[in-house]
C-alpha cells in the first residue's frame, strides 16, 4: 500500500512538473493580459496592429536605458519593455534589446552612432545628491532605413511614438500636403503645424495665385479677409472637382480681441462654400462652455490678471462620430477649442455636385449668436451677449463629399491653423492631424492618437445649463469652488471612514475567532 502510495505520488510529482515546463514553454508565445485602464493604456491599439501587419522584413529595436535609474524613471523602464513585449507578441518580425551603455564603453559609442546621447540628472546616493549620466533612447532599424527616439522620459504618449517610428520606416510612398494662405497680406506662421506634418508626409506650401500642382493629395487653405482672386477660387475648384481633398479654416466674421474691433467679411469664398452646401454665416458662435481669456483688474495699488470665462473661445465636446466614414475624424476626440467661430449652415437641397454632407461637431445646446452688432468685450456689463445663451448648438464642422471623390471639409475658425491660435492647443493639433489623415486616406494613427488626450475633466464640477444662465461670473466661481471643496472632502473622508470600518471588522471576525477556539479547547 505504502508502495502503491509512493508510485503515486511520484507520477503525480512527474506530471506537474512535465506541466509546468510546457506551461512555461508556450506562455513566451501564448498568453493573455486583462488591461481594465480606461483607454487601455496598457495595450496596443488597432492602428498599431494596422500598422504591425504591414512589416515583411525583421524589424530590430535597439534600447539604449540605463539600468539603474532614479525615481520615476524605473517604472518608465518597466513599461517600456512591458509595451515592447506587446508588440512583439503581435508581430514576429520584430525583436528587441535593451543595452546598457554604461557598463560598457563599446556600447556608449554605438549608441552615439545611433543618435542616442546621454542626459544628465540628479539623483540622491547615500543622501549625497550627485549628477548622474544616464540614457534614455531607442533606434529603430528596418531594411536598410533608421528611426531613432533620443529621450523616453515619461510613458504618455509612448506607443504614438513607437508606432508612428514604424510606420515612417515602412512607408514607401509618402503623400503630400500643401498649405496655402488666402491671407495675402499677413504671414502665417505654421510651425506646430509643419513640423507634424512633416512627420508622415510631404509637406510644402502652395503659391495662392499659382496652379495647385497635381502632387498635392490635401490642401489646407487658411482664411482670407476679403475677397479671393478669380483665379485661386478656380483652380480651388478644379481641384476639389478632380477629386481631391480640401481643408478650409475660414469664419465669417473678422474679429481682433488685441483691439476688440470685428466684422463681417465680405468675401467671394463663401459663394465657393456654397457650391458644395456649406453655407457659412457671418456671426459669431457664443457658448456656455467655452476657454478663458485673461482680464486686467485693480487691486488696490496692483494691477492684477484673472481668468474669465469667454464664451466666444467655445470649448466644443459635442463630435458626430456616428457617421461612418468622417466619424473616425471625431469619435475619440474629448474636446476642441475654437476662436470667435461663425456657424455652418447645412444646404438640404438637391445639389449634382454633392454626395453626402456630414456634421463634425457642434457648439452645446447652451449656445449663442452674435449678428451685426458684434461685440468682443469679456465683460457682461458691456457685453449683454454673453448672457444671451440657451439656444440649441450650432454646426462649427463640416464635411463635404462630393459624387466625384473630392472632400470639402471646413472649420469656421480662422486662426485655426495657425501657431497663433489653434495650433497651439494640443487638442486642436490632434483633431487636425486626425481630419488630414482622413482626407488622405491614411487612417492609421487616428485613433491611436486620440487616445493619447489626458484632459478628463469631472463632470459633476461642470454646471448646469439653468445655472450658466442664471448666474454671474463670480457665482460661477463660487459654485465650482463649493463642488471642488465638497469632493476633496469626500476623498479624505469616505477612505479613512472605509478603513476604520474594515479594522473593526477584523477585529470582531478575531474575537468571534477566538471564541470559537477557547469553546473547541475548554
Amino acid at each position: 500500500m505504502l508502495i502503491k502510495n509512493k508510485n503515486s505520488f511520484i507520477i503525480f510529482l512527474s506530471a506537474l512538473l512535465v506541466g509546468l515546463i510546457l506551461l512555461n514553454l508556450t506562455s513566451r508565445d501564448i498568453y493573455h493580459r486583462f488591461d481594465l485602464t480606461d483607454n487601455k493604456k496598457f495595450s496596443l491599439s488597432s492602428s498599431s496592429d494596422s500598422i504591425l501587419a504591414k512589416l515583411d522584413d525583421r524589424l530590430t529595436i535597439k534600447v539604449y536605458f540605463s539600468d539603474e535609474l532614479p525615481g520615476d524613471l524605473g517604472n518608465t523602464r518597466r513599461f517600456l519593455q512591458d509595451i515592447l513585449e506587446e508588440y512583439r507578441a503581435e508581430s514576429n518580425e520584430i525583436s528587441f534589446f535593451f543595452h546598457d551603455p554604461e557598463s560598457d564603453s563599446e556600447l556608449e559609442e554605438q549608441a552615439g552612432k545611433d543618435g542616442i546621447q546621454p542626459v544628465q540628472m540628479q539623483a540622491l546616493e547615500n543622501d549625497q545628491m550627485t549628477v548622474k549620466k544616464v540614457y534614455l533612447g531607442m533606434v529603430l532599424l528596418y531594411e536598410n532605413k533608421k528611426e531613432t527616439i533620443p529621450l523616453i522620459q515619461t510613458t504618455a504618449g509612448l506607443e504614438y511614438m513607437i508606432s508612428t517610428k514604424i510606420k515612417s520606416l515602412i512607408e514607401i510612398d509618402k503623400k503630400t500636403v500643401g498649405l496655402m494662405n488666402l491671407d495675402t497680406e499677413s504671414e502665417l506662421k505654421t510651425d506646430n503645424l509643419s513640423a507634424q506634418l512633416n512627420q508622415h508626409y510631404n509637406f510644402r506650401t502652395i503659391d495662392p495665385s499659382a496652379n495647385i500642382p497635381e502632387s498635392i493629395d490635401v490642401l489646407l487653405v487658411s482664411a482670407t479677409k476679403d475677397t479671393v482672386d478669380t483665379t485661386t477660387i478656380s483652380n480651388l475648384r478644379n481641384f476639389l472637382n478632380t477629386g481631391k481633398k480640401v481643408f478650409i479654416a475660414q469664419s465669417g466674421v473678422n474679429a481682433d480681441i488685441r483691439t476688440q474691433q470685428a466684422g463681417p467679411l465680405s468675401s467671394n469664398i463663401f459663394e465657393l462654400l456654397n457650391e458644395f452646401s456649406l453655407d457659412l454665416q457671418k456671426n459669431m458662435v457664443l457658448d456656455a462652455k467655452c476657454g478663458n481669456v485673461q482680464v486686467q483688474e485693480q487691486r488696490g495699488i496692483f494691477l492684477m490678471n484673472r481668468p474669465v470665462e469667454y464664451p466666444l473661445f467655445p470649448t466644443i465636446d459635442t463630435f458626430n462620430g456616428s457617421d461612418s466614414l468622417s466619424g473616425v475624424v471625431v469619435n475619440e476626440l474629448e474636446q476642441v477649442l475654437l476662436l470667435f467661430p461663425s456657424e455652418i449652415k447645412i444646404d438640404t437641397s438637391t445639389n449634382e455636385k454633392v454626395e453626402k454632407v456630414s456634421t463634425l461637431f457642434t457648439s452645446s445646446n447652451n449656445s449663442g449668436i452674435m449678428e451685426s452688432n458684434l461685440v468682443l468685450s469679456p465683460d457682461p456689463q458691456q457685453n449683454p451677449f454673453l448672457r444671451m445663451l440657451g439656444q440649441p448648438g450650432k454646426i462649427l464642422a463640416a464635411t463635404s463629399r462630393l459624387n466625384t471623390g473630392g472632400e470639402l471639409m471646413l472649420v469656421s475658425d480662422s486662426r485655426f491653423l495657425s501657431d497663433e491660435g489653434g495650433m497651439s492647443i494640443p487638442v486642436n493639433m490632434i483633431f487636425m492631424m486626425n481630419a488630414v489623415d482622413y482626407l488622405a486616406n491614411d487612417a492609421d494613427l487616428i485613433s491611436l492618437r486620440s487616445r493619447e488626450i489626458t484632459s478628463r475633466p469631472l463632470d459633476i464640477l461642470q454646471l448646469s445649463d439653468a445655472e450658466e444662465n442664471s448666474m454671474s461670473q463670480d457665482d460661477k466661481d463660487k459654485l465650482r469652488d463649493k463642488k471642488k471643496k465638497r469632493w476633496k472632502f469626500a476623498n479624505m473622508v469616505l477612505p479613512t471612514l472605509l478603513i476604520i470600518g474594515f479594522g473593526f471588522y477584523r477585529i470582531r471576525r478575531e474575537k468571534v475567532q477566538a471564541e470559537v477556539l477557547k469553546q473547541i479547547y475548554d
